[in-house]
């Protein structure tokens, strides 16, 4: 949102409400990967995804004719939605691609460098302020990433680098979002990145179909299968809609740091389904990919609360 918003300053009964969604939001965000890992076994990756994205779009369609937010579509800009719907494809399909070999919690972790991507990305592409502060801790970051993709490349090969792919994809999607959160309404937005995702998957599918690919060749499902890919759009739409509201009510720099909750709930899940358990050295790259990424959220929390007119401090303190 832009910082002119007449937005006014959340309550303390807002921020409790804020956190407590943020809460359920991060413990949902998991179940989408674990319901993936258990369709992607029978179903190649891109019919997972494109899943997702029906049931993503059923979910958002009530409340987009509600908001009547087809008001707001901007047609014009239908370019930067498509591109947008291409990069999100891209980051699903690479990561549920990752699902069907490697640990739940290994992945989540690794893809948890993409609040990293997305500063050193909008220092570069956006202009904005980055100090060599903020750069060392998203060095330190990717070390941390780098001891758990290490011993998963041994055990999965160029696999183990997937999800860094998709958090490159899913950072620059952030930052074209910010720049066209703008001017649009987000729920049009999210609407129009689901079509347009659905469109691309579809083609993907067309191109596969009786290729015997694991990845487009698609499959009619069976058993339990159709309650996985349905549990893969139904947790997704849950989670983001517990984070739209939460978002609302209270200020994305208090939210923010909860989101690395993702990993815990997401290594509990993982063990409870599967028996996945991260050993000690992935455990300590999910420590310092934390402990970077929280450093970054307080730096720049910092810097935005410094007066515009201070420039010669700003300019030093990231």
């Amino acid at each position: 949102m832009s910082s002119t918003s007449a937005r006014p300053v959340s309550s303390a009964s807002e921020v409790t409400t804020g956190l407590a969604l943020m809460f359920l939001s991060v413990m949902f965000s998991p179940l989408i990967d674990i319901f993936a890992k258990l369709a992607v076994v029978t179903i190649p990756s891109a019919e997972v995804t494109a899943g997702r994205f029906v049931v993503q779009a059923l979910c958002m369609l009530p409340v987009v004719i509600w908001r009547r937010s087809f008001a707001d579509f901007s047609w014009r800009q239908s370019l930067f939605h498509a591109i947008r719907g291409l990069i999100i494809t891209v980051s699903m399909i690479s990561f549920v691609t990752t699902l069907k070999y490697m640990a739940v919690a290994d992945a989540i972790a690794i893809f948890f460098v993409e609040p990293i991507m997305v500063t050193i990305l909008g220092g570069i592409f956006l202009k904005e302020t980055i100090g060599w502060r903020r750069y060392t801790a998203c060095g330190v970051g990717f070390f941390g990433a780098m001891l758990i993709i290490q011993p998963s490349f041994q055990e999965v090969g160029y696999i183990a680098l997937l999800p860094v792919l998709s958090a490159l994809c899913i950072a620059i999607f952030v930052l074209m979002t910010r720049v066209l959160s703008h001017r649009e309404d987000p729920w049009a937005m999210q609407f129009q990145m689901g079509i347009w995702g659905l469109i691309f998957c579809a083609i993907l599918l067309f191109i596969g179909n009786g290729s015997g690919s694991d990845l487009f060749d698609p499959v009619m499902p069976e058993g339990s299968a159709w309650f996985y890919v349905a549990g893969v759009g139904a947790m997704a739409a849950i989670a983001g809609i517990f984070g739209v509201y939460a978002f609302r009510a209270a200020p994305a720099s208090t939210l923010a740091p909860l989101q690395y909750f993702e990993i815990v709930s997401a290594t509990i899940f993982a063990w409870l389904v599967f028996g996945d358990f991260p050993n000690a050295v992935k455990w300590l790259g999910i420590a310092i990919i934390m402990a970077s990424g929280l450093y970054i959220l307080w730096r720049e929390r910092r810097f935005a609360s410094k007066p515009v007119s201070d420039t010669s401090e700003a300019t030093l303190a990231p």
